[in-house]
């Protein structure tokens, strides 16, 4: 009776595979024959661009003779032309019948202008042109309607195709619906059972007999799974009991271990950042060194030189802070004050918007012994909070540099609104900023670097508007006279 069952179902299932495969193998020959016409289609398209490039190609030369342009170089292109027509006749993809017999005309007319050697005249290309026009449109014409009636056949197929699958699909879904579906809505149900615990087996009367191997195997796992929940109940319990010891142990532990972790906290936050910020800046340097070694193009050179310095400038800056916290101050070194001015103009002309203009005014080989990093961290606050008080307002921010007797004047101004009143009563104080977008960190910053060398910060107005903030640091370093001048949109000067 199973195997009569078996043998109904399947011979019902092999009979719609064979459906489907018959219909699979109709589409793919439809494919096929489709393919091998738009071959075709394809040829014709290229063998009318072929002769565009010869109606294009005689143009130009036309186009050369009106000009007064070499008459030699169009003598040898009308012979190349002569050729190309002369391949095209012997090609056997042209779409209009007639088309041979008008290259050969054409053909014809190329080669009497060739041997005629005499100067091309415009007036003699215009039949060959008009030639090569009625071929070309003829050509165009045809391949249209062949590809009019390959798109035609090919929608007529298609719907074909479509119309076939749609109804075995059709056929084969109401089958599936009326011998599989239904019966496994009712196996749903039955396993929405067991999801709420019910595990009681179900009867096997009344079933159809394909159905019964799938009812019973139901009712032999639902036997399982009681046995196997009783089990899990009784595992459950003991494993509360035994969590409920460890959890007690637990927050006994972490009592113990929690002022150890407060405590480790400050120093476990600070080698943090030592390896997550120097480590990628390590990366970045490296990554910008081998890009400088393979760029030969000078300005691109520059710029990546730039970036090498500043990167370089960060991971001093970042091994200051670390320094800073362990109270070890930064080592003073001999500094070219112009160079280092100049470097960092350069990196801060790509930051600040090109309406601005930077310019330096600093003795040629002005030098003293600073601490590198935080000096051109204070010098770089300057400048673009210089920039940033300017705004939308073109203007010029200038840095200007001298040495009187054992001081050191570096001044930075700009051509923007100024101090407010208040900024100049009250002096340099953190987090009071005269822009609404800043923190009022980095004057703070810049003072505290004057103060550390032994220095201090001075703040003005500009009559008869504009900012200058003046740096006087103590001078180490000789007295030189050659004034050097930098202005960032292109222009080296030096003044004596």
């Amino acid at each position: 009776m199973k195997r009569l069952i078996y043998r109904t179902a399947q011979l019902r299932g092999l009979i719609l595979l064979g459906l489907l495969f018959l219909t699979l193998i109709l589409l793919g020959g439809m494919i096929w024959r489709n393919l091998q016409r738009l071959e075709t289609v394809r040829a014709y398209i290229s063998y009318s661009y072929r002769l565009q490039e010869v109606s294009l190609n005689m143009q130009q030369i036309l186009l050369k003779q009106l000009s007064g342009s070499n008459k030699d170089l169009s003598f040898n292109r009308l012979k190349e032309i002569e050729r190309e027509v002369k391949n095209l006749i012997n090609a056997n993809y042209y779409s209009d019948k007639e088309t041979p017999e008008k290259l050969r005309q054409l053909h014809s007319l190329l080669v009497g202008l060739i041997k005629d050697q005499k100067q091309i005249q415009p007036v003699m290309l215009f039949p060959a042109l008009n030639r090569m026009k009625e071929i070309l449109n003829a050509e165009i014409v045809q391949d249209e309607q062949i590809l009019t009636e390959v798109v035609q056949d090919t929608r007529t197929e298609l719907e074909l195709a479509v119309g076939t699958l749609i109804a075995i699909l059709l056929l084969g879904g109401w089958v599936l619906r009326r011998r599989i579906l239904d019966p496994l809505g009712d196996l749903s149900q039955l396993l929405s059972r067991l999801a709420k615990g019910d595990f009681t087996p179900i009867s096997t009367r009344r079933l159809h007999p394909l159905l019964l191997p799938v009812f019973t195997s139901y009712n032999e796992m639902v036997l399982r799974l009681r046995e196997l929940e009783k089990e899990n109940r009784l595992r459950a319990q003991s494993l509360e009991a035994e969590i409920r010891t460890a959890a007690q142990a637990l927050l006994g532990q972490q009592r113990s271990l929690a002022r150890a972790e407060r405590l480790a906290a400050v120093g476990e936050l600070a080698a943090s950042i030592a390896h997550e910020l120097r480590n990628p800046l390590a990366g970045i340097l490296m990554s910008c060194s081998n890009l400088r070694k393979e760029i030969s193009d000078p300005d691109q050179a520059q710029r990546l030189d730039l970036i090498g310095a500043e990167l370089k400038r960060l991971t001093r800056l970042l091994n200051n802070l670390l320094d800073q916290a362990k109270h070890t101050p930064q080592p003073a070194v001999e500094l070219h004050i112009a160079n280092v001015v100049q470097e960092l103009l350069a990196l801060t002309r790509y930051q600040i918007p090109a309406h601005l203009q930077l310019e330096s005014r600093i003795p040629e080989a002005l030098s003293c012994r600073l601490p590198e990093g935080n000096f051109r961290q204070a010098l770089l606050n300057l400048v673009l909070n210089a920039a940033q008080a300017m705004g939308e307002t073109p203007g010029k921010v200038r840095v200007e540099a001298h040495q009187n007797d054992e001081i050191l004047y570096l001044r930075v101004s700009d051509e923007g609104p100024g101090f407010s009143q208040e900024m100049l009563d009250g002096g340099i104080r953190p987090f009071v900023s005269g822009s609404q977008r800043g923190t009022g960190l980095g004057l703070t910053m810049v003072q505290r670097f004057a103060q550390e060398v032994g220095g201090h910060v001075q703040i003005a107005n500009k009559q008869p508007h504009g900012a200058c903030v003046t740096l006087i640091l103590p001078y180490q370093g000789e007295q030189q006279h050659a004034c050097h001048t930098t202005d960032y949109r292109g222009r080296n000067t030096f003044r004596h």
